[in-house]
């Protein structure tokens, strides 16, 4: 069975975006241990000065309740 991941995201923007991405990241991480996620794949990313980016991968039967509790900007299939 080919189970689908989402890539749910956050976007940060301002001089501080690249800062504050990566401490997102941290609530991320601890979000999955207190959940029991069955992934643990999180990132931050910074797009340019302006504009970072946090992440945190679910799979597709975790989607619903994961963005309600944690209210990312958007998502998208994530690709492997």
């Amino acid at each position: 069975m080919n189970t689908k991941l989402i890539k749910l995201i956050w976007d940060f923007r301002g001089p501080a975006a690249a800062k504050t991405a990566e401490h997102h990241e941290i609530h991320l991480k601890e979000y999955i241990l207190s959940e029991k996620l069955l992934h643990n794949i999180t990132g931050f990313k910074t797009n340019n000065d302006m504009h970072s980016i946090a992440f945190l991968v679910v799979q597709e039967s975790e989607m619903i309740s994961v963005r309600d509790a944690l209210k990312p900007h958007r998502g998208e299939i994530y690709e492997v």
